[in-house]
C-alpha cells in the first residue's frame, strides 16, 4: 500500500463530526430565535447584543423581502441573475479578481437581482449607518431565514470586501453568517471568488432535507410550467403567513399527494441536471460557503461546492418528501431542537462495520446516516463516492502531501544557493546566469529553476480550487518558504527574460514579464507584516526580488540619455536615473542587498560607473566663481563651488519662464552633481560671486 493510500485509510471523515459540533453549539438556537423574532416584526433587521457578540437578523417576511414578494418574480425579476451594476460593483470589487479557466479574465460575478436590490436599498438608508457603527470592531453573527438569509449573506460579503480593500474600513472584528433555508444568491464566478479569497468558512447555510427553497433556483424560472409556478406562488404566500405569525398554527395549502409528488419530481429533475453539469456556466446558481445538511438523524457540514450540489440532490430525492414538502421551510425551529436532542441518542453502527472498514469508511457511513440518506438507501452509494472523492482532495491531506513535495524540491533550491555563493565574488549569480558563463552548470540551474516554478504554480492552483486548509496562508512555514523562493529564484527569471531579449517584443519585465506567483507571494509577505529590523551585515538575498529588473530598465535610461537631444525627454530620463540611484543607495545603506549586487563586474556596478562617466562627459567649463542662483519668488536652490567651479550641464527654459538646471560642482577635488529646480522663479548665472 502506497503512503497516500495509507494516509487516507488512517484519516477520519469529519463532516458528521462538524455537524454534531454545530448541533451542540448554542449558536444555531440563538440565530434561529432572532430570525424568527424579526420575521414576526415590521423591521428589515434587528440588532441584538449577547455577551461579547452582536447578532444582526434580517427579516424573511418583510414586505419587500417576503417569499410572497419573491414569488411574484418567478417569471424573471426577483430571482434573475444580474451583473454588479454601477455603485454595487465598487462595494464588492474584490470579488471581481482572479483568473478564468483559460488564464484570462473570469466571467462576471452575477448576483440575485432581488437580494441585490434590497441590499442596495438598505445601503443607501440611514439605518445602514447605525448598523455599521453598532458592529464596528465587534464579533458579529449575521443571520436570516429564507430571503432574509440572502440579505445576511450579502452584508457578510460587503464587510469582507470592505476589510480586504481598505485596512481601516469600519468592519466587524470577526464575522459569521448563519442562514436558514436561504435561496442561493450568485453564480459560479461568485463561488470561485469566495474560495479564492478564503471566505467560505465565514458562511454556514442550514438546509433541511426536503426544503425546496434552497433548491428552487436550479429550476428554469422563466420557463416554469404554470401549474408549478402557481403551486410555488401559493406555497410562498402560506409560508409568509406562518413566518409573520409564528405562535399561531402553521398555514398549509392542503396540496394533494399527487401535486406534491409532481412538484417534488420536477425540482428533483432540475437539481439532477445542475449537479451533472460540470462545465462552467455563467448564468446558473451555484453554492458557496459551508452547507449544514440536516435531517431528523443529524447534520453533515460540507464545503466543497460540487459535493454540496450533489448532496442537495441526493438528500432531497431520498425519503418521503411529499409528506414534508409544505412544512420543512418553516420548521427550522423544530429541526434545530431535534438536532441537539439526537446527539444523546446517536445510532451506533454494527460492530462488524468497525472491524472490516477503515476509520474513514466508518466516518462516511455515519455521515450518510446523519444526512438522512442511510447506508442502504437509494443514492447512498453515489453519496459515498462523492464524500470519498471530496476526501481525496481533503485540505489537510493535501497540505501534508505538499510538505513531502516541498522536501523533494528542496535540493533544487539548495543547488541554486550553492551556485549563488560560487558567483558572488565575481559578477554575481544574476549576471553569470544571464551571460551563461558556464553553460553546463547554468543549464542545471535552469532546470532547477523550472522545477521550483512548477511546484509553486501547482500550490497556487490548489489554493485557487480550495484544496488546502483555510489557515494555510497563516502558517509561517509556507509564507517564509514562498518568500525565500521568490528572493532566490526571481532574479534568475529576470535574467532569463533579458537574456532572451523578450523585453524588446513584450516590454520590460516588471509590467509585462513577471509571473503571477510572485505577485501573490508579495501579498502574502506584506500581510505577514514582518518586523523591519536594522541589519548589521548585508542580506543573504536582495530583499527586492525585482531589483535586477529595475537595473535593466535603468541601463536603458542611460543608453537613451546619451543620445537624447530633446530637453523635455532628457529631464524625464534624469529624473528616472536619479530616482533609481536614490532607491538603490537606500537599499545598500540599509544592507538590504546581497553582496553579489556590489560585485566588481555586476550589472549594477557597471551601471554606477556608466552614470558617473556620463555626467563627467557632459560637463562644460564656466568661470571658477560661477554659481546658480534661484531668484524671483525666493531662492529655491543654489549650486555653489567653494574655491572650485560650478559647471552647468544643461538648461531648460519652458514657455512658463521656469528654468531647470543640472550642474557639476567641484569642491577641493571632490566632484558632485546637483539637479537644480527653480519653482516659481528662474535661474541665472552670476559671475564673480565668492563665498
Amino acid at each position: 500500500m502506497d503512503s497516500r493510500a495509507e494516509a487516507e485509510r488512517s484519516m477520519f471523515e469529519t463532516s458528521h463530526v462538524l455537524g454534531a459540533l454545530l448541533a451542540s453549539s448554542p449558536l444555531l438556537t440563538q440565530a434561529w430565535n432572532r430570525s424568527m423574532r424579526v420575521n414576526a416584526g415590521n423591521a428589515r433587521f434587528v440588532l441584538d447584543r449577547s455577551d461579547d457578540a452582536v447578532f444582526v437578523a434580517f427579516s424573511g417576511a418583510h414586505t419587500d423581502a417576503s417569499p410572497s414578494a419573491a414569488s411574484s418574480g418567478l417569471g424573471g425579476g426577483f430571482f434573475e441573475l444580474v451583473p454588479l451594476y454601477s455603485g454595487a460593483h465598487e462595494l464588492f470589487e474584490p470579488l471581481g479578481g482572479g483568473e478564468g479557466d483559460d488564464g484570462g479574465q473570469p466571467p462576471p460575478v452575477l448576483l440575485q437581482a432581488g437580494a441585490l436590490r434590497l441590499f442596495m436599498s438598505l445601503y443607501h438608508s440611514s439605518e445602514f449607518q447605525v448598523l455599521i457603527s453598532e458592529t464596528k470592531n465587534k464579533s458579529v453573527v449575521l443571520t436570516g431565514h429564507s430571503v432574509g438569509g440572502c440579505m445576511a449573506s450579502l452584508l457578510g460579503l460587503y464587510f469582507l470586501c470592505a476589510s480586504s480593500a481598505r485596512a481601516n474600513a469600519p468592519t466587524p472584528a470577526s464575522l459569521l453568517c448563519i442562514t436558514f433555508g436561504s435561496p442561493m444568491i450568485g453564480n459560479e464566478t461568485l463561488s470561485r471568488a469566495i474560495l479564492r479569497e478564503r471566505w467560505g468558512g465565514r458562511f454556514c447555510h442550514v438546509v433541511s432535507q426536503h426544503d425546496i427553497m434552497p433548491r428552487l433556483l436550479f429550476c428554469p424560472l422563466n420557463s416554469m410550467p404554470n401549474q408549478f409556478a402557481t403551486l410555488i406562488h401559493n406555497l410562498m404566500q402560506s409560508w409568509q403567513v406562518s413566518m409573520c405569525n409564528p405562535q399561531s398554527s402553521r398555514s398549509t395549502l392542503g396540496m394533494s399527494d399527487n401535486q406534491k409528488a409532481e412538484l417534488h419530481h420536477y425540482i428533483s429533475m432540475h437539481i439532477s441536471e445542475a449537479a451533472a453539469e460540470q462545465k462552467h456556466q455563467m448564468d446558473i446558481y451555484r453554492p458557496f460557503g459551508n452547507y449544514a445538511l440536516c435531517s431528523t438523524e443529524g447534520a453533515v457540514c460540507i464545503s466543497d461546492p460540487l459535493t454540496v450540489l450533489k448532496m442537495l440532490q441526493l438528500t432531497f430525492m431520498t425519503g418521503d418528501a411529499s409528506s414534508s414538502i409544505e412544512e420543512q421551510h418553516i420548521s427550522y425551529g423544530d429541526l434545530v431542537s431535534k438536532l441537539s436532542e439526537n446527539l444523546q441518542f446517536k445510532k451506533r453502527l454494527h460492530s462488524e462495520e468497525y472491524e472490516t472498514k477503515s476509520n474513514y469508511s466508518v466516518g462516511v457511513s455515519l455521515a450518510l446516516e446523519a444526512s438522512g440518506l442511510g447506508v442502504q438507501d437509494m443514492g447512498a452509494m453515489e453519496a459515498r463516492e462523492w464524500l470519498e472523492l471530496s476526501m481525496c482532495r481533503r485540505p489537510n491531506l493535501n497540505s501534508a502531501s505538499l510538505a513531502i513535495k516541498l522536501a523533494k524540491v528542496t535540493p533544487c533550491r539548495a543547488q541554486i544557493e550553492w551556485y549563488k555563493d560560487l558567483c558572488d565574488d565575481d559578477m554575481g549569480y544574476y549576471d553569470c546566469f544571464k551571460l551563461r558563463k558556464a553553460p553546463k552548470r547554468d543549464s542545471k540551474v535552469n532546470i532547477n529553476r523550472i522545477k521550483l516554478g512548477h511546484f509553486w504554480d501547482s500550490l497556487l492552483s490548489m489554493l485557487q480550487d480550495n484544496k488546502l486548509p483555510h489557515n494555510f496562508l497563516k502558517r509561517d512555514k509556507w509564507v517564509n518558504a514562498a518568500q525565500f523562493y521568490k528572493l532566490l529564484v526571481e532574479p534568475l527569471d529576470i535574467a532569463e527574460y533579458y537574456r532572451c531579449q523578450l523585453y524588446k517584443t513584450r516590454g520590460h519585465y516588471l509590467n509585462h514579464g513577471r509571473e503571477r506567483r510572485y505577485e501573490v507571494f508579495d501579498k502574502w509577505w506584506n500581510e505577514e507584516k514582518a518586523a523591519n529590523r536594522k541589519r548589521s551585515k548585508f542580506a543573504g538575498l536582495t530583499q527586492d526580488s525585482c531589483f535586477w529588473a529595475k537595473v535593466e530598465e535603468a541601463r536603458e535610461w542611460i543608453e537613451n540619455a546619451q543620445g537624447e537631444k530633446n530637453p523635455t525627454k532628457l529631464v524625464k530620463l534624469w529624473e528616472n536615473i536619479n530616482g533609481f540611484e536614490s532607491y538603490a543607495n537606500g537599499l545598500i545603506e540599509r544592507k538590504e542587498v546581497s553582496i553579489d549586487v556590489l560585485a566588481p563586474r555586476s550589472s549594477f556596478s557597471f551601471w554606477v560607473n556608466a552614470v558617473k562617466e556620463m555626467k563627467l562627459k557632459q560637463a562644460c567649463s564656466v568661470p571658477s566663481s560661477t554659481v546658480l542662483v534661484g531668484v524671483t519668488g525666493g531662492i529655491s536652490a543654489i549650486a555653489v563651488a567653494r574655491g572650485g567651479s560650478a559647471t552647468p550641464l544643461w538648461f531648460q527654459l519652458p514657455p512658463d519662464g521656469r528654468r531647470r538646471g543640472l550642474a557639476r560642482t567641484e569642491d577641493e577635488g571632490k566632484v558632485g552633481v546637483v539637479v537644480v529646480t527653480i519653482a516659481g522663479g528662474y535661474a541665472e548665472t552670476v559671475p564673480h560671486l565668492r563665498f
